[in-house]
């Protein structure tokens, strides 16, 4: 989807008209503008949902404008995948003696979903206009159902992180203090309901890349019912059976439908190409002589590589797995110049700054131009991957590259692979330099590609220009394995967790009485690293999932010595509760 419209051009337009002295003095009701007469037709609505499109972007794709408070969420800062390196240590977010209810992380994840909602919102009171005239009841339901999809997808965000909040459904037009919290089952409720509302008007696939189908609101659909299950099994007040047999049968539908399938050859752009990476601090040593082949560190690719290759993400493009993607098209960058992504800079290591005099600079051999943002902890760079666990096309060079050829002539490492002890200047203890274990690590080709799309036109090697996933069917696989363990299916659940690995060719297939919670979040890990929402996987696990783990794996010891409370939820803003001054909105507990 590349048309990017939004409503605030169609009320700033509406104004640039000429007019005559004479008129001009006259009382005009037209002149102030309402959804009654700001929207006149059609597509003027279909650009209101075209709003919706870009806020979820906005959201989930770092941008330019540097904005840790926001991107803590999305990168999933302070989780038990992702800490802060050194330099980044004003902007931990798992040091509890600093975060509270005032913490302004948690108001703009909070009012960016809002800001969500009320376009949604929006745009279906302007569908439901008497003069809005429509092509087709198709066209119409279309619209509808996007835009109830919207509505939805941002109160399940709502609820997995701050539980129970004010169920707003009509667009606001002027302020209010009065809102009421619904209880988390409530949101839930409502978001299933308004999925369920919408799954006809979508339709089964679309020739416009980008747009929202039916699977992505089955995906939804799943995962609010294990969510819901999850509330009633820990509260004893209903059948949580019922709800995970629902969250079942609606993955079944995606998994079942001959629509989507797991890519398990090479396809796409580069199907017939290995990732090429040279050992070099500036493109005229990006030659033949300075490959990693030469050095004898031949990458092979493989199908999971293609799965993030330019132009291999959309489901249009031949890619069967993919369910739902942000769109990052660099002819739209260059024509705004304000919408690209640095997803890969804010998550790529610098090695310029601890590569010493072995591995420098910010070319592709060492992540490009990163600035480090968030760091993988080493249950994401490491755990995951022992022992039995380590042999996986996930875990291969091409997909998770841990071979770093010294880039710095006349150093005792150039040419050769550094070892990471060496990289992280362990000393005789086998204790690490903090600043280099936090700000080198191996390099996802998820982040960190082997070529950047622009650099003949000036950019620098941190942008990428590629669709971002929402959902790939891995997702709702191992959602589904997730609501059969739930139910006390751990075979059932085996068997889907093996389908990926099955894919990925790991030596090892997981049995029966391998599943727990932790498996499926581990496997989470290894195939969705970069991908999912950590903070909504976390949160919605119920119990104290969340703070067990965040603990256990955390680079810092901020979270052992400050969590001195168990929580699933994320404080309602106080900034948000203040303002709400007719009706007290309570906090959550222990915040």
């Amino acid at each position: 989807m590349k048309t990017k419209i939004t409503i605030g051009l169609l009320l700033v337009s509406s104004c640039l008209f000429s007019c005559d002295d004479e008129s001009f003095l006259k009382e005009n009701p037209e002149t102030f503008y309402t959804i009654d007469n700001i929207f006149t037709t059609s597509s003027q609505v279909k650009q209101a949902v075209t709003s919706c499109y870009e806020q979820v972007q906005y959201i989930y794709c770092p941008r330019e404008t540097w904005d840790l408070g926001l991107y803590s969420y999305c990168l999933g800062n302070g989780t038990d995948m992702y800490d802060v390196p050194t330099i980044r240590l004003a902007n931990r977010f798992n040091d509890y003696s600093m975060l509270n209810s005032q913490t302004d992380n948690y108001y703009k994840v909070y009012s960016a979903f809002y800001q969500l909602i009320n376009m949604a919102n929006t745009a279906l009171m302007a569908a439901d206009l008497k003069t809005i005239v429509w092509e087709s009841p198709e066209e119409k339901a279309k619209t509808v159902g996007e835009a109830r999809f919207f509505r939805a997808f941002a109160y399940r965000n709502l609820g997995e992180l701050f539980g129970g909040v004010p169920l707003v459904k009509e667009a606001t037009t002027k302020p209010r203090y009065d809102y009421s919290r619904s209880s988390r089952l409530d949101t839930y409720q409502y978001a299933i309901d308004e999925f369920e509302g919408c799954l006809n008007g979508l339709p089964e696939t679309t020739a416009e890349a980008g747009r929202v189908v039916r699977a992505a609101a089955l995906h939804n659909l799943c995962q609010l019912y294990i969510d819901k299950g999850v509330i009633l099994e820990e509260s004893g007040g209903g059948d949580f059976k019922e709800a995970y047999n629902k969250a079942v049968d609606y993955a079944n539908q995606i998994i079942d439908s001959g629509v989507y399938h797991l890519m398990t050859a090479r396809f796409g752009t580069r199907a017939t190409e290995d990732p090429t990476f040279y050992y070099a601090t500036a493109p005229s040593d990006q030659t033949v002589d300075h490959s990693y082949s030469s050095a004898g560190q031949e990458i092979k690719g493989n199908v999971f590589w293609d799965l993030f290759q330019m132009g291999n993400q959309d489901y249009q493009m031949g890619n069967q797995e993919s369910i739902w993607t942000i769109q990052i098209d660099y002819d739209v960058y260059k024509q705004e110049g304000s919408k690209g992504t640095i997803y890969g800079g804010y998550y790529c290591p610098v090695f310029r700054d601890q590569g010493g005099n072995l591995a420098t600079g910010s070319m592709e051999d060492v992540g490009g131009l990163g600035t480090c943002a968030i760091c993988p902890t080493f249950y994401t760079r490491d755990i995951i991957y022992s022992d039995k666990y380590a042999g996986d096309m996930r875990n291969s060079d091409a997909v998770f590259r841990r071979t770093i050829i010294g880039n710095v002539p006349g150093s005792e490492y150039y040419g050769k692979v550094i070892p990471w002890t060496v990289l992280y200047r362990e000393d005789a203890n086998g204790k690490r330099s903090d600043p280099a274990a936090t700000m080198l690590y191996p390099l996802s080709c998820k982040i960190a590609p082997d070529y950047y799309m622009g650099i003949e036109d000036g950019q620098n090697r941190n942008n990428l220009f590629r669709d971002h996933y929402m959902i790939r069917l891995p997702e709702t696989i191992l959602l589904r394995a997730e609501a059969k363990l739930r139910l006390g299916n751990t075979q059932g659940a085996a068997d889907d967790i093996n389908i990926i690995r099955d894919r990925a060719q790991c030596d090892y297939r997981v049995n029966a009485a391998d599943v727990t919670i932790d498996l499926i979040l581990d496997e989470r890990a290894r195939e969705l690293v970069y991908e999912e929402c950590r903070w909504n996987t976390l949160l919605r696990m119920g119990g104290t999932v969340a703070m067990d783990r965040i603990k256990k794996y955390a680079y810092w010891d901020y979270p052992r010595t400050t969590i001195i409370k168990d929580f699933n939820l994320w404080p309602i803003p106080q900034t948000v509760i203040d303002v709400n001054k007719d009706v007290k909105l309570e906090q959550n507990p222990g915040w």
